[in-house]
């Protein structure tokens, strides 16, 4: 959580990019190619190197574990092309999403950095967000270096926050009420909860950076964990789940706010109801939902769908969002035509774009057919070369259910979905009277 600086007026992926953050008591400062990361290393101690090259001969030296830091920090271990492929073949809306949002990663963050991060994220945008971590850096956290005249310093221990004035002057720093939040957990952490408490909260699958293993039969399970995080001042089911998921390694964790909770509505038809608001109960559901849709990885797969729906990214959608309404708009026009039978047709095609849409079009076709008169249900008084002015009034009514069922099997997750359609077509033929009043 600790934030990274953007130094370029361009993009991440500019000539002159880079960012610089501390990281594990050092600076880092990072540059990006398309087929590389570089790194430079800058110590306490004011020791340093250059930006690390592929190609240099030379590794880091036998102290050195930036590296090993980096491909920790960013899951490197990961192959991110067979997640998507896997959470593309379960869900045809990641599958239709998903491409123009590659290589999207859950940073592995420190477990206590993302407690207090979370916490200021509340009720937050970004930028402030960012704004109070560097505040909580600059004013509680050691100094490690200079990067020209700019200081950067790590982020504060949780007995760093235990003073009796950090309240008080988080409050004058700008963090409102969550600088009561801080200062609570800080001093429950420090004060209340053992050492290691963090660690044992940890997922055993996916361990801390240079942190000492935990026996495994104290870990806590992902929900043990998730309920143990609610314990803490400041903390709410999606402030406990961002921190399973980033900060304990807890990789199917899926943190749900009203931003997710509108996604599951209009992408997976979750709920009825339009309200912002959800409790316990549905924000439970959506993740569960989420989780044997998406396995194992189910919090990195929401990672990418919700940056796909950010407003920043929208230029990279460039498809509309398709629905199953069925609107259907008919014209009714008086003309002078023969006495004959008109017989409607409709006809159902699905959308045959893509599989995964649940759209359904309507077309109407009108046939004309000469016919004898006495074919008709109703009897006419009318000579069969008469032409009469006839009214015809339609009415149509389309009710269109999709039905999407989800069925894991051995590890193996299965979608079907049953598209079910019924239209009811009124008519209705009126003529002028014929004869006159008396």
């Amino acid at each position: 959580m600790n934030g990274w600086h953007l130094h370029s007026p361009a993009s991440w992926m500019a000539p002159n990019a880079f960012r610089i953050c501390t990281l594990h008591g050092r600076i880092l400062t990072l540059k990006q190619d398309p087929t590389h990361l570089h790194y430079k290393v800058t110590w306490p101690e004011k020791r340093s190197s250059p930006l690390t090259s592929p190609s240099v001969a030379n590794g880091p030296s036998e102290n050195d574990d930036t590296e090993a830091l980096l491909r920790h920090y960013f899951s490197l271990n990961l192959d991110l092309g067979s997640l998507y492929d896997q959470w593309s073949q379960a869900d045809p809306n990641f599958r239709k999403r998903a491409p123009k949002f590659m290589g999207v990663r859950i940073l592995s963050q420190d477990a206590w950095e993302a407690l207090i991060g979370f916490i200021c994220s509340s009720n937050n945008n970004i930028s402030r967000i960012s704004q109070m971590v560097h505040k909580l850096c600059k004013h509680y956290g050691p100094l490690i270096g200079h990067i020209g005249d700019e200081p950067f310093h790590d982020f504060p221990t949780p007995d760093a926050l235990t003073g009796k004035q950090v309240e008080s002057h988080l409050r004058e720093l700008g963090f409102g009420y969550r600088a009561k939040y801080i200062a609570e957990t800080a001093r429950m952490v420090a004060e209340e909860k053992p050492g290691d408490w963090l660690e044992t909260l940890r997922n055993p699958e996916n361990p801390g950076f240079n942190t000492h293993r935990v026996p495994e039969d104290q870990h806590a399970t992902y929900k043990e964990a998730h309920e143990q995080l609610l314990t803490l001042k400041g903390v709410g089911p999606k402030v406990a789940d961002c921190v399973c998921l980033m900060g304990l390694g807890w990789s199917e964790s899926v943190p749900v706010d009203t931003h997710v909770w509108q996604i599951a509505q209009r992408d997976y038809k979750f709920g009825k109801t339009k309200t912002k608001t959800f409790n316990k109960a549905m924000y439970v559901a959506v993740g569960d939902h989420f989780r044997a849709l998406w396995g194992k990885y189910a919090g990195w797969a929401h990672s990418v769908l919700f940056t796909a729906d950010l407003r920043e990214f929208s230029d990279r959608v460039t498809k509309k969002e398709e629905t199953d309404v069925v609107n259907i708009k008919e014209e009714i026009v008086e003309e002078d035509i023969p006495l004959t039978k008109r017989t409607r047709k409709a006809v159902i095609k699905p959308e045959t774009k893509k599989e995964e849409t649940d759209v359904v079009k309507i077309k109407e076709e009108n046939v004309e057919e000469d016919i004898p008169l006495t074919k008709r249900k109703r009897e006419a008084v009318v000579e069969p070369e008469t032409k009469k002015r006839i009214k015809m009034e339609v009415k149509t009514e389309v009710k269109t259910t999709v039905t999407k069922t989800v069925k894991t099997t051995g590890g193996k997750t299965e979608m079907t979905t049953e598209v079910k359609t019924e239209i009811r077509i009124e008519r209705r033929l009126r003529r002028p009277r014929t004869g006159t009043r008396q």
